[in-house]
């Protein structure tokens, strides 16, 4: 009996969960389909008469010449060449703490772990100022270098390497002559992709959903990404009127799609987490 009671609390608290994380992607879903005079007339979370989607989705990739076009584009270059280097150099970093013992290891590693508590927009303004005196403030440079560094990357990747590459498959390797980049390339890297892919989900999230570096390091419209492209628009639209009034609804609508491609890389990625660790790994 107590038993099925716990398993129903658990249940109740797992749908309010659910509805908890579902809830703003709903109201954006509904929000998204009405003008900017239906968003402040009709009740939040349901549709109006009047579906403004479709029309909605083409003022928002046309209005101020595509500039939304050019945002989404500049997003999705930011985000991947980021989360793709990110992932890469922390597969590389953690596989070589957790499989080369040499002087200073536990140190370097200790700062890694320090460096994870300090928050990342309290270094904006320091790396601000060492980008402008080699003049790569204002360039796509100035968002992908500093994304590249992911300490909470190679400390996931040093602790999963640890296990999930076998001692016994790099010896073997050097024994047949594998030099020590073509062992990690042609034998650890596979055994460390469902690793290699969570961290370039995070990384590829946090790229996408950076907002204060690009605004601090960024005043070309044309190279802003989606989110301060999204809030400069925001801006405009307050206390606006006519077109600019209307902003309101576009950026809403631009809000969510510049949530579908984050939700198709999740789905087109997460089968490589139940992907096999040593698929190939060991020799016939």
């Amino acid at each position: 009996m107590s038993t099925t009671r716990r398993s129903n609390l658990l249940t109740l608290g797992m749908l309010a969960l659910l509805i908890y994380f579902l809830l703003p992607l709903f109201w954006l879903v509904v929000a998204s389909t009405k003008s900017t005079a239906d968003l402040f007339s009709t009740f939040g979370l349901w549709f109006s008469d009047d579906v403004s989607l479709f029309s909605n989705i083409g003022k928002t990739f046309t209005y101020d010449g595509g500039v939304y076009s050019r945002w989404m584009l500049n997003t999705i270059i930011y985000a991947l060449v980021s989360a793709g280097g990110a992932a890469l150099l922390s597969a590389l970093g953690g596989y070589g703490f957790a499989k080369y013992k040499f002087r200073g290891n536990n140190s370097l590693f200790g700062m890694v772990l320090g460096s994870i508590m300090v928050p990342t927009t309290a270094l904006a303004i320091p790396t601000y100022l060492l980008f402008s005196k080699v003049g790569l403030v204002n360039t796509p440079w100035a968002i992908i270098l500093p994304s590249l560094v992911s300490p909470f990357g190679l400390y996931l990747m040093r602790i999963y390497a640890q296990d999930a590459v076998s001692d016994s498959i790099i010896e073997a390797a050097r024994i047949d002559g594998a030099g020590e980049f073509r062992i990690f390339f042609r034998v650890a890297l596979r055994s460390l992709v469902p690793g290699l892919v969570t961290v370039l989900l995070f990384t590829l999230v946090a790229t996408w959903n950076n907002y204060f570096l690009p605004l601090i390091m960024l005043n070309d419209p044309a190279l802003y990404p989606i989110t301060v492209g999204l809030a400069s628009w925001s801006s405009q639209s307050v206390g606006g009127s006519g077109s600019t009034g209307d902003l309101l609804a576009l950026v809403v609508t631009g809000s969510l799609l510049s949530v579908i491609p984050l939700i198709a890389a999740f789905l087109l990625l997460q089968r490589y987490w139940q992907s096999g660790l040593t698929t190939g790994g060991v020799k016939e």
